[in-house]
Parts: structure tokens; sequence; C-alpha cells
């Protein structure tokens, strides 16, 4: 089954397009912790940074982010985001095993044997809860040399295409709203944008079917982006920022810190 899961998610990936095998995937696990296990899990986030540069290392995945939530939906709901990169989207469904996982544990810590690695990982998965996992490819992006490094602001804008505008609502955020993203980032407003499709979980009860990703590197950029109006948008261009936002429903945003990075 999983199999024939994955053929179905490479085929939506990759049909009609040589692009798409270049593309960005991404696996965004929403995470919760327990509020007295909090400083277990940041201690454990920091190993799994070494662990995943193995991975990456091993050409397994192209990069991981650790990203703690400032604001969201129900802040009780998860404290942090986790977000793997992949090149291809077989990596991306095929994700990180436990066994993969330990032997990388083992390179970067070789100092534990087998019992310690598979005691912490036991520890490791008591004290988190994923209550939500999007599997994602990149389809749009900004031209910028914005630097990811931990300190820098990121809003994950979960979002919901309206019934019968799913065509249209990529077509406004590639063509009508990533030009203003990119004028904002040309006048120092803001870092990078992108924007993602949901690959899983798929249907009409899907809570969300994309995810577009603002990234600044403090707050300062963060509010000046946000009072910043362009006076000079002609009837012509409102019109289609608002035919925009009427082809979507915004369901929740997420403004994160990045803690961690491997790149």
């Amino acid at each position: 089954m999983k199999k024939i899961l994955i053929l179905i998610v490479c085929g939506m990936f990759w049909a009609g397009s040589l692009s798409a095998q270049q593309s960005q995937f991404m696996v965004f696990e929403f995470v919760k912790v327990e509020n007295d296990q909090i400083f277990d899990y940041i201690e454990f986030k920091d190993l799994m940074e070494k662990v995943y540069r193995q991975a990456l290392n091993d050409k397994k995945i192209t990069g991981w982010d650790f990203w703690s939530l400032q604001s969201g939906n129900n802040h009780s709901d998860f404290q942090y985001i986790m977000v793997t990169y992949y090149n291809d989207p077989v990596k991306m469904m095929d994700g990180l095993n436990e066994e993969s996982m330990m032997k990388y544990t083992q390179i970067a810590y070789p100092h534990l044997n087998d019992s310690q690695v598979k005691k912490l990982f036991e520890e490791s998965l008591a004290i988190r809860d994923m209550p939500m996992r999007l599997y994602m490819r990149e389809i749009s992006e900004t031209s910028d040399n914005f630097q990811v490094k931990p300190g820098i602001l990121a809003s994950f804008d979960l979002m919901k295409a309206s019934e019968g505008k799913f065509e249209a609502y990529e077509k406004a955020e590639s063509e009508v709203f990533k030009p203003i993203h990119q004028k904002r980032i040309e006048q120092g407003l803001m870092g990078h944008w992108s924007f993602l499709r949901t690959a899983l979980p798929l249907g009409s009860e899907a809570k969300s079917t994309h995810l577009t990703v603002n990234m600044y590197k403090d707050y300062m950029q963060f509010f000046n982006s946000q009072a910043y109006e362009d006076m000079n948008q002609t009837d012509e261009q409102r019109k289609a920022v608002n035919e925009g936002l009427n082809s979507r429903d915004q369901k929740w945003v997420y403004l994160a810190t990045l803690q961690n990075v491997v790149r």
C-alpha cells in the first residue's frame, strides 16, 4: 500500500514538467511537548542537529530546520516545527526510519553503544507528540540570497484553496503575490518567500492545500513589512490581489524563530 501511495504522489509531482525533478520537497512536523518536559526536548533537539547533519553528509536529506513557535492557532497544540528537506519525493515519502536514525546517531556520537542509542530514542518518543505532519513540494520562490541561520523569523501561512479555484489560487500566488514579495525583498522589507503545495494529507477534508513561508532577518524587518503598503498599485493590480485573496482561505498563521539549522 505504501509503495502505491508513493507512486501516486510521485506521479502528481512529476506529471507534465521536468522542473518537478529539480524542486525541493519538505516534510513539516508540528511537535507538541508537555510543559514539564520542554527542557528535556530542547536538549534532545540539539543532539538531533548532529544526527541530521550525518544524514545530510550521507545525501539522505538536503537540510533540516528546527523552529520554535511564537504564535499560532493554539500555542498549546504544538510548540515546535521541524522541517526536513529532500531532493525528490521518493526520499521524502520514505523518510528516515528508526534504523537510519540510530545509525547516524552512532556516527555522530561514537561513544554511545547500541543500548544507549536505543534508550535515547525511546526517551525522546516519550516526551513528544506530532499531531500534524505535512508532505509538501515547493512550486515557486523569490530570487534572493537570504541566509538561513539561527535567530531568523518565519511565518508559516497554511492556506486552503477555495472549491473550484485550485488553479486560480496557484496562478495568483505565482503571478500576483510573488512579484509583491520580490519587491519587498529588494526594498529590504523581507528576506525570502516560497510557495508550497501539499502532497499529503489529500482529500476534501484536508485542513490545508498550500503553505507560504515568509522569512525575515529579525523582528524589525518583520514589523516594517507588516506596516508597508504599496501606494503605487494600480486599480488593476488591486483587483488582481483581491481576486487572489478570494481564491483561498487563510487557515492559520504560525510565527516562529529558527533555533537549529543543518545545510
